[in-house]
């Protein structure tokens, strides 16, 4: 009876040894844990970001990158709220600022990582042929973002009252929630015009740009990175971050119409 008491015992441990290891965390075939990143980025970005992407997840396979897209203010707002974001990319500074000034991003981890151009854009068949031509009344409806949440409305607003344009406009104003809703109202005719960034207009379709928008007549287009402090993977985010501003992703920006910062 002893034997087969210890016969019982040792065939209880063998089985119940594996089962009791089986609460940790799920890991991958090559016995590490990947790490989610979630980067919150402006919406202008989505195609250059996308690409990038799929390169890092090539160099580094431990690593998944999932995108927030939104205007930079809608970012903004869901960072100050507790959104669970390892990485923020803005299209303009006052976002960024407004973040660092309630202690939400690692300051030192912060860099301007980006340049854009505002332009002016329509159908292929348009008859508009500068800004000027905002004023006729034969435009019946232009577009640009909500200047109050989106960076490329905020600089369409600077950009028309500095033309002498914004208060004869502003009744045939269609405002949108971010600027690839301004491309997308200008491709299907919804509108006659927009503003948009140059890197949204060259993935435009039937649509051409009219004119750039005077560099003097706006502040500067500025894209800041920053690594938010609540981050769970400190070092993954600025491994990332490292990867988006070297020249291997310059190229890739570049390619979708951004300029980059030169450090």
């Amino acid at each position: 009876m002893k034997k087969l008491f210890f016969f019982l015992v040792l065939l209880f441990l063998a089985t119940a040894g594996p089962a009791g290891c089986g609460g940790g965390k799920e890991e991958s075939v090559s016995g590490t844990e990947t790490v989610n990143l979630t980067v919150s980025a402006a919406a202008s970005l989505k195609d250059a970001a996308e690409e990038l992407k799929s390169v890092y997840s090539r160099q580094q396979p431990g690593v998944s990158i999932t995108y927030n897209f939104a205007a930079s203010g809608t970012l903004q707002k869901q960072i100050e709220e507790g959104a669970p974001v390892d990485l923020f990319i803005s299209a303009g500074k006052t976002q960024m600022d407004a973040l660092a000034e309630k202690g939400l991003i690692i300051n030192e981890s912060r860099i301007d990582l980006l340049n854009n151009e505002l332009v002016l854009i329509a159908k292929n068949d348009t008859k508009l042929t500068g800004f000027e031509g905002l004023a006729d009344p034969g435009v019946k409806k232009i577009s640009i973002g909500t200047p109050e949440s989106v960076p490329a409305g905020k600089y369409a607003r600077e950009a028309l009252t500095a033309l002498g344009l914004w208060d004869s406009i502003r009744p045939r104003l269609v405002l949108a929630k971010d600027v690839r809703q301004v491309l997308t109202y200008v491709e299907t005719g919804n509108v006659d015009a927009g503003l948009v960034y140059r890197s949204d207009a060259m993935i435009g379709r039937e649509i051409k740009v009219i004119a750039s928008a005077p560099t003097d007549s706006h502040a500067p287009i500025v894209y800041p990175l920053a690594v938010i402090k609540n981050t769970r993977h400190l070092q993954e985010a600025k491994a990332f971050a490292a990867f988006l501003s070297s020249s291997e992703s310059a190229g890739v920006f570049e390619k979708y119409g951004f300029k980059v910062s030169r450090k």
